[in-house]
């Protein structure tokens, strides 16, 4: 298909096992790439995708590679951001998010853990991405803890996964986001965020619902919520695919540069391992990690 006369850009939307390896082959064929989230569930080859476009970018100065983070493109995500942004809520100093999947008893999110580098890097992910993007993309995390149960799906243990978890990222500057994702919601897609200010906050589909539309019962009123994270955020995708194929066609810039997908993944995959490990992990000023000293047993 790379080799096809006439191919201008690729979407790259397949398996995350794969996204690093054909977007680096679309790269270096000079094509534009919009590349699902995440890079990879790895941060070295996260990276890698960068420096094969940093590479590309000389001999294809137009080329546009971007890592689809879709609620940026979310009309609600965007009013959100555009209020917090200007200042309408004082300084952000909290942010609360979660991303939860409806149950899926077929045992999918099971066998989907084998490759999805865990329910951090699989879901928060759209989250960290969006504690960068309010709190400012230069934003360095300072610590992050995580803690999780496998409340109807215990198969998920011998991946080292959860249906439910929660992290805590702590920023340099005072900034703490908290986060929690889960896989076992009963009604449908629940996604919600809140920025906390200093004079003020703004949230984002606290009260979730398909549409406006009202259900009258003798048990009282109800609305539905969305079935999935498409039924959430389809015109999201749209407006993404839109944009980049603006960007690619005028050569306009991007709305988000590369190297963020890269720190996303980085911060999930550390609050995977704080998961996993139990362990608070922490990082130095300029993004490193900082490793603790060993303990030695007094006899």
């Amino acid at each position: 298909m790379l080799d096809y006369e006439g191919l201008q850009a690729v979407v790259i939307a397949s398996a995350t096992s794969v996204h690093a390896e054909q977007s680096i082959k679309a790269i270096n064929k000079g094509l534009h790439v919009l590349c699902e989230k995440p890079l990879s569930t790895s941060v070295e080859v996260c990276q890698s995708v960068v420096d094969a476009y940093t590479t590309s970018i000389k001999s294809y100065p137009n080329q546009k590679v971007l890592c689809g983070f879709s609620r940026r493109f979310d009309v609600s995500y965007r009013d959100a951001y555009a209020r917090a942004s200007s200042g309408a809520i004082g300084r952000p100093s909290v942010f609360r998010s979660q991303t939860c999947d409806k149950l899926d008893p077929s045992g999918f999110f099971v066998a989907y853990s084998k490759i999805s580098g865990g329910i951090f890097v699989d879901c928060s992910i759209h989250d960290i991405d969006l504690a960068l993007w309010f709190f400012g993309d230069d934003s360095m995390v300072k610590s992050v803890a995580a803690v999780g149960n496998t409340a109807v799906q215990p198969e998920l243990r011998k991946f080292n996964d959860c249906d439910n978890a929660v992290g805590v990222i702590e920023f340099y500057g005072g900034k703490i986001a908290q986060l929690f994702c889960s896989r076992m919601m009963a009604a449908g897609q629940e996604d919600t965020t809140e920025i906390i200010g200093t004079e003020g906050t703004v949230a984002v589909n606290t009260h979730p619902q398909r549409n406006h539309v009202e259900i009258h019962e003798p048990t009282g009123i109800r609305r539905e919520v969305p079935v999935d994270f498409y039924g959430r955020f389809r015109d999201a995708f749209v407006m993404e695919a839109n944009e980049f194929t603006a960007c690619c066609l005028d050569d306009l810039p991007l709305p988000m540069n590369l190297e963020g997908a890269v720190r996303a993944v980085t911060i999930g995959c550390a609050l995977q391992e704080a998961l996993v490990t139990g362990e608070k992990i922490e990082f130095d000023e300029t993004g490193q990690r900082v490793e603790k000293p060993e303990v030695k047993a007094r006899i």
